[in-house]
């Protein structure tokens, strides 16, 4: 019994939450703040699994890869998620240095020596698969992941090798074979500086940039189709190619280096190769997309799903970011580069875009754990 005028201190412990109002609460969180919270318990994980399998699919991210450009190469991820509009930094270890790292397509990062090379094609690029050759000596050759083969064509650096040589590298097998060469029209000009590539499952797409003449080659009949004229506007100096929405995106900038007038995105027919255009970017994001600088002779772009990102090669402040509608419609935005300052100068920047996933999260923080668990033990170790 309770003393005369006192109250009764009795702590509250409140209900655990659960069921839909779990849910409701947690499909508010970006997919990365949700890998922590499936770890909590049996419920909470039903409940993200639960918001997972409701949710759109979500769209891609844009991945940041920097590598030093002085011993020992260290690389670091940043990944930007459109949904939440945030930058995330991706804990990971840093990629084993080959050479310096390159990507030619949206989620292909690759490293060529005249010796080895290896490959990456993952979201997150967490593995890698690693190849002795090519055969051909090459500085900057044509690199496009096509179905199951590793297409690598031109960028010889030697009188000895033909230009315009191409070699074939089976993922399954983990063998190489060397086709036909590339046809004529590349000669002069056989290297990624000057192309532009996407591919399907069965075909690889080649486009010039300076004059949007594009070519296609089969990996398996080793056959070359093409040139097709994709220059529809006039005023069009500098075009790159990708998928997007299993549609082939032509973007081209018109004008001149000296003075971009404007950004237009084509859909291009894969069998007929006529172009449709679908979009414009706004004069005030081709305005951010040039930033300070007098000249833009070249831009990039890294598409997949229902968006496309596009950037400057060097020195992006800002990425610009077309989203396509359910009824076609595009909507264009901006982000501030998280790579930025004198960052362009020490170290290589090269994007990627990919489809992200809370497994290919939840590996990444299984790999920090591994390392984190690993080094502590080196330290012990080295300590004793």
């Amino acid at each position: 019994m309770q003393p005369s005028g006192e109250q009764s201190l009795v702590a509250t412990v409140p209900p655990p939450i659960h069921g839909d109002v779990l849910e409701a609460i947690l499909s508010h969180l970006p997919l990365i703040h949700l890998v922590p919270k499936s770890l909590v318990s049996k419920a909470w994980n039903k409940a993200v699994t639960s918001i997972l399998i409701k949710s759109p699919k979500p769209q891609p991210w844009l991945i940041i890869n920097t590598q030093t450009t002085r011993s020992p190469y260290l690389t670091t991820t940043l990944a930007y998620d459109p949904a939440s509009r945030l930058w995330i930094n991706i804990n990971q270890p840093s990629i084993n240095y080959v050479s310096a790292l390159r990507s030619s397509q949206p989620s292909l990062l690759y490293m060529i020596t005249p010796s080895k090379s290896s490959f990456s094609f993952d979201p997150l690029h967490l593995t890698w698969h690693h190849a002795v050759g090519p055969r051909v000596w090459r500085i900057d050759p044509i690199v496009a992941k096509v179905g199951t083969h590793v297409v690598v064509a031109g960028g010889t650096c030697d009188f000895e090798h033909d230009p315009l040589a191409v070699e074939i590298f089976n993922i399954d097998s983990r063998t190489w074979s060397k086709p036909e060469p590339m046809p004529e029209h590349f000669k002069g000009s056989a290297s990624s500086t000057w192309h532009s590539v996407a591919s399907e499952d069965h075909r690889l797409f080649v486009v010039t940039k300076n004059d949007a003449v594009l070519h296609t080659f089969d990996p398996v009949t080793n056959t070359w189709d093409g040139p097709y004229n994709l220059a529809t506007d006039p005023t069009m100096f500098y075009s790159v190619i990708g998928f997007c929405n299993d549609m082939l995106i032509l973007i081209g900038m018109l004008g001149d280096a000296n003075d971009v007038v404007g950004v237009k995105l084509w859909e291009v027919s894969c069998e007929s190769f006529e172009c449709y255009q679908i979009g414009e970017m706004p004069v005030d994001l081709v305005e951010k997309l040039k930033g300070d600088e007098l000249e833009v002779s070249s831009i990039e772009g890294r598409m997949a799903g229902n968006v496309v990102y596009i950037y400057k090669p060097v020195g992006a402040e800002e990425v610009i970011v077309c989203e396509f509608g359910g009824g076609g419609e595009c909507v264009w935005w901006s982000v501030e580069n998280a790579v930025g300052g004198d960052r362009w100068i020490s170290e290589r920047v090269v994007f990627t875009c990919s489809n992200v996933g809370i497994d290919e999260l939840r590996r990444v923080t299984r790999l920090m754990v591994y390392f984190q668990r690993r080094r502590s033990l080196c330290n012990l170790l080295c300590h004793y």
